[in-house]
């Protein structure tokens, strides 16, 4: 009863005039963050993220929220229609959904990805709502021990989900963490290589970093390529799946859904792998897993639903343990820093209409996607055809602005600037942004925790592995990162046993 009376309490909070309108903005710019390729959700968050300086909490929440969430649903248009994806978790949807297009069933894909990404959405926010507060309770027994373990063991599982090479990403973590420490030492005040500039003492703030990592260095990495997309010509109709359509997805939408959520819960855990998941189990289970890539609406309903219930599902942590679980959630959780409240096990007490308030929003942000995206597929291809000079020329603009507006301070435009070419250089030599943006953002609050355990212990680091939580945090972290090494080394042995 008292999750029904916290709930209704977020419905009155999302349904307020001013919220609804956030909501609405947010996921209408996810949509068409989703439908542009070349723009994900994490640039268009980095955009946004200063407008969080002069709207509510909730509000901004909310806004960010909706636009995580929303570009799950574009993404699937141009994978159906032009097969490339908007989206990376939308590239699975390429396989089947171009496709049926191809078939003339363009109208069923759209259709079915709509209502599957509502229906996941629908189920795994009571997921969400069951789960989260009694992670928090669990939460609350942390110490700083817990905690510090708790962040080492989202690192590692970060670094360990990085696309490519496991020290790339540890040199990202590394880095971020370097960052993180400049500025004014939290508990003496003494300045940390700031080398006597005043812009440096708040720190290297997080809207200038990824401004620069997602939004600047996105456009210098799209401007060297040409974009030349074909939209495949033929006329969408028929938006409602028949009968058939439906007896073949349900199982797909329902068992995507649940992948996908408890997928998306694990930190550092790609909305990516959930789709691919899907769809292997998908393919697994069909009777003619051999007709899969020739336009299977099965291939369309899994994937599209666990891409959208692993947006929900990276929120539990996020929002109960103050841990991300990737670039858009870290970008989250700076949002909710920026406004003085404490992402984790307390944020429930301390801001309920923040938690429940987002929540509510989850449920009303699906019913305006289902309405906004089935009539508004013409529009989104029509906004395909813009020129990329044009569109890219803006978001520029758009990142000068937003993050010179932030502090007025000419000197973030050049850190913003800094960044976004060490963010193109670490796209063409493959170090991923995300394990960086974690490691800055988790970077301060595990410095305090670490620093407040050694105060409980005198100075020991025995405090770390004779408390259980911390010690199993520290094994479970250990055993992730050394995993690579051991299958390695059983390779080679039974290499070298086939050998002999």
């Amino acid at each position: 009863m008292d999750v029904l009376k916290d709930l209704l309490f977020g419905f009155g909070v999302s349904l307020q005039p001013m919220n609804l309108l956030y909501c609405f903005f947010g996921v209408l710019i996810g949509t068409l963050v989703g439908v542009l390729p070349g723009v994900g959700p994490a640039t268009a968050l980095s955009m946004l993220l200063p407008i969080t300086f002069y709207v509510p909490p909730v509000s901004s929440i909310i806004l960010l929220a909706g636009i995580t969430y929303g570009a799950m649903y574009g993404g699937s248009t141009t994978s159906i229609l032009v097969n490339i994806p908007g989206e990376a978790a939308s590239v699975v949807t390429c396989l089947d959904g171009y496709q049926m297009a191809r078939k003339g069933r363009a109208g069923p894909a759209l259709g079915i990805s709509a209502f599957g990404s509502f229906i996941a959405g629908t189920i795994t926010i009571f997921f969400l709502i069951f789960l989260a507060p009694t992670l928090a309770s669990f939460a609350l027994k942390f110490g700083p021990p817990e905690f510090v373990t708790l962040m080492v063991l989202g690192l590692s599982i970060m670094v360990y989900l990085a696309k490519g090479s496991i020290v790339n990403a540890l040199i990202m973590v590394c880095f971020g963490l370097i960052l993180g420490t400049i500025g004014l030492d939290q508990m003496t005040g003494v300045p940390r290589f700031v080398y006597k500039s005043t812009t440096l003492m708040d720190g290297i703030g997080l809207i200038q970093v990824v401004v620069g990592l997602f939004g600047v260095s996105e456009v210098l990495l799209n401007v060297e390529h040409a974009f030349k997309q074909e939209i495949f010509e033929t006329k969408v109709k028929g938006l409602l799946p028949n009968r058939e359509d439906w007896k073949r997805s349900i199982g797909p939408i329902g068992r995507g859904s649940i992948l996908g959520f408890f997928l998306g819960i694990i930190p550092g855990m790609s909305v990516v792998i959930p789709t691919f998941v899907s769809y292997a189990v998908e393919k697994k289970l069909s009777k003619y897993p051999e007709k899969f890539g020739t336009g299977m609406i099965e291939g369309v309903a899994g994937p599209e639903s666990a891409n959208n219930a692993a947006s929900t599902g990276c929120l539990v942590p996020t929002l109960s343990l103050g841990i991300p679980t990737g670039a858009s959630t870290a970008l989250l959780l700076g949002a909710l820093m920026i406004h003085g409240l404490r992402p984790g096990p307390l944020l429930i007490k301390e801001a309920p209409d923040v938690f429940w308030g987002l929540v509510a929003s989850l449920y009303v942000g699906n019913v305006m996607l289902l309405v906004l995206n089935l009539p508004l597929i013409g529009l989104w291809v029509k906004i395909l055809k813009i020129p990329y000079h044009f569109l890219f020329s803006l978001i520029l603009l758009l990142c000068i602005i937003g993050t010179y507006t932030t502090s007025n301070n000419p000197y973030d435009l050049i850190i913003m600037v800094i960044f976004g070419l060490i963010g193109y250089l670490m796209k063409k030599l493959n170090y991923e942004a995300a394990p960086l943006v974690l490691a800055l953002v988790l970077g301060p609050m595990m410095e305090k925790a670490f620093r407040r355990s050694l105060m409980l212990s005198d100075g020991r680091l025995d405090i770390f592995f004779t408390r259980p939580i911390s010690a199993s945090f520290l094994i479970v972290a250990m055993l992730i990162l050394l995993s690579p090494l051991l299958l390695r080394k059983k390779r080679l042995s039974e290499d070298l046993r086939a050998g002999d």
